[in-house]
């Protein structure tokens, strides 16, 4: 039997949920083990994500934000999750990609995290299916992002909710200092 939702509340983030948006995220960052990480702040938030518009009050607002385009400075949007009681539980913060043999935009989901004290009431497949039903709005190619390999507990979820590992797949990096390296050796 599916979890009940009633009056839950999925949403696009609002310039005003900003605090929030970077509450989650660090909360996110203390359970992978890195509380250090976050170099985020509201104003960076605010300056890089794509908000709704403020004052949009239709708890269906779930699909494809009206707010802020998106652009190379601004390339992210973040759903948000409220419980019934109005307190926000759960993001899923993402951006568009493109698969080439498909020819088709996608998402990328960035980062999903529900809070520990409500996990197991479906509010991480909840966020998934907003995100999935984007997707298929869209006639994407494919919704997909990273999970740490120690994360037994969310590979487990994600496999339960249909997710296949792509284990042929080995993600690569280049940041910082490399790069600037690399920006350089392109003359």
């Amino acid at each position: 039997m599916a979890p009940s939702h009633e009056g839950v509340v999925v949403r696009h983030a609002r310039r005003e949920d900003v605090h929030t948006i970077l509450q989650l995220i660090q909360e996110l960052a203390d359970y992978e083990n890195e509380p250090n990480a976050v170099e985020a702040t509201p104003e960076s938030l605010l300056n890089t994500l794509s908000f709704a518009p403020s004052g949009l009050v239709s708890p269906d607002n779930t699909t494809q934000s009206t707010g802020d385009p998106i652009s190379p400075t601004r390339p992210a949007r973040c759903l948000l999750l409220f419980t019934p009681s109005g307190e926000a539980v759960g993001m899923a913060l993402y951006f568009y990609n493109y698969s080439t043999w498909r020819a088709r935009a996608g998402i990328y989901l960035e980062d999903l995290f529900v809070r520990e004290t409500v996990r197991g009431k479906g509010y991480g497949q909840r966020l998934l299916g907003e995100l999935a039903k984007e997707c298929v709005a869209m006639d994407a190619g494919r919704l997909e992002w990273s999970v740490l390999k120690w994360n037994t507990p969310s590979i487990e979820f994600y496999e339960r909710v249909g997710a296949k590992a792509l284990t042929e797949w080995q993600t690569m990096r280049v940041e910082r200092e490399g790069l600037e390296e690399l920006a350089k050796k392109a003359g």
